[in-house]
């Protein structure tokens, strides 16, 4: 009984710190004209116009698209089929496997913790979690697929992991041939999972494994994130789910934002299609299997490319992020976090010049402003494995979503569609 209370107070307690109100009561997201935030319904017609176009060419299955601009919505519209087997049509409130858009969520309550005081970023991540003492970094890999290692010329550090600097990268789906042999054999996922399997236990089988170069030298995408999540496990005492539920999800009223969805959502999702033979099908079982969100022992918590969402509950998440951490009085982060977090972390070593990339996204630089139909300087963005992007555009208050659930396929609807969004504004 005793532990049952213990339990309760805890609960209580954390969501007490999750809805931290503010002096700042930015309305919940609703929905307007156009012309009352200064676009011009005119030009939306667009993209519709190349929505529907991409459609009838039969080069995408469907999408939902979503853009707001100060905390209004102007244009939330869904085109085509969510799955072509069974003709279901795409919906505007569908659900989509969002990947690496979890990995702004989890910098997000990463930086929550921070603000508590439970660690500073540059703690090497050794002191949470013991295995990541005494790293290597890969020196020769042989062709029976042993390998040489050498120390790490440093530790790496909360800050290393948020940045993708760590020297963590992935393995399947990484551009490193050797991390490709490397991470598969040693049993680490980059994605989801069916199996019954935890974070804890893919990020322990990681820190036993080589870094692709020593921690701050490059930007290497990867399973840092995902570090990050069972990082918030050990600092927080919650399984990630519960803790993106309690002080994230819950205060932010993003009631379809979920690792495994709810039996009442399952009919919601949208399959994961690819072409063949000119039409649609649902993609297979590979390394990973696509109905991970209703399948499944369901206990992988993967930080870095795990989530499910709608195209209202992200944007209602980037608005908050462009109302300086605070939606509807509740408020996450402070607006100085907002500042570090939307700062140029890495300095020159990624190898595009047109973008940066801070605490938890990717932004844009006076370079990529100036060519044009992406967003002003500071506009942050990303995207994910099933091709879902959002962009938001702080000095013009304008968000962008444009979710797709394919693979191996190609098309350009994604910059279109953020040079449109741009296009239509009219003040």
């Amino acid at each position: 009984m005793k532990s049952i209370y213990t339990l309760f107070f805890l609960l209580l307690s954390l969501t007490a710190l999750a809805q931290t109100r503010s002096v700042k009561v930015s309305p919940p997201l609703t929905e307007a004209s156009a012309a009352s935030v200064g676009m011009s319904t005119e030009r939306l017609g667009r993209i519709d116009e190349m929505c529907k176009k991409a459609v009838e060419a039969d080069h995408l299955p469907g999408m939902v698209v979503l853009v707001a601009r100060h905390g209004k919505i102007v244009h939330h519209k869904a085109y085509g089929m969510a799955d072509n087997l069974s003709g279901r049509l795409m919906n505007k409130n569908d659900i989509f496997r969002i990947a690496s858009q979890t990995k702004a969520i989890t910098a997000t309550a990463v930086m929550m913790l921070w603000e508590e005081g439970k660690f500073r970023l540059d703690d090497p991540v050794s002191r949470y979690i013991p295995e990541f003492e005494n790293a290597q970094v890969l020196d020769t890999l042989f062709e029976d697929g042993t390998y040489e290692t050498k120390p790490a010329n440093k530790t790496i550090t909360i800050r290393h992991l948020l940045t993708h600097t760590s020297g963590i990268g992935y393995g399947i789906t990484g551009k490193d041939e050797r991390f490709k042999k490397i991470y598969p054999e040693a049993g680490v996922i980059d994605l989801a999972t069916t199996e019954n399997f935890s974070i804890g236990e893919n990020v322990k089988r990681l820190a036993r494994l080589p870094l692709h170069h020593h921690p701050g030298e490059k930007y290497t995408y990867g399973l840092g994130l995902d570090v990050l999540g069972y990082f918030i496990e050990v600092v927080s005492g919650l399984p990630l789910d519960e803790f993106f539920r309690t002080r994230i999800f819950n205060p932010l009223g993003m009631e379809d934002t979920w690792f495994y969805l709810p039996e009442s959502k399952h009919q919601r999702l949208v399959t994961v299609q690819k072409k063949e033979e000119g039409k649609w099908v649902k993609f297979p079982v590979t390394f990973y299997d696509p109905d991970y969100p209703v399948k499944g022992a369901k206990r992988y918590f993967a930080g870095g490319a795990g989530l499910c969402s709608t195209a209202r509950d992200y944007a209602t998440f980037l608005q908050m992020y462009l109302n300086n951490g605070e939606l509807n009085g509740t408020r996450l982060l402070s607006r100085t976090t907002v500042q570090a977090i939307m700062a140029n972390q890495i300095g020159d070593i990624w190898a595009w010049n047109d973008r940066t990339y801070g605490l938890a996204f990717g932004i844009l630089k006076q370079k990529g402003q100036d060519l044009g139909g992406r967003g002003s300087v500071g506009t942050f963005d990303w995207g994910g494995y099933f091709n879902t992007q959002y962009f938001a555009d702080p000095k013009e208050q304008i968000i962008g979503i444009f979710m797709k659930q394919t693979r191996e396929v190609s098309d350009d609807t994604a910059p279109k569609f953020r040079r449109l969004v741009m296009q239509a504004v009219d003040d």
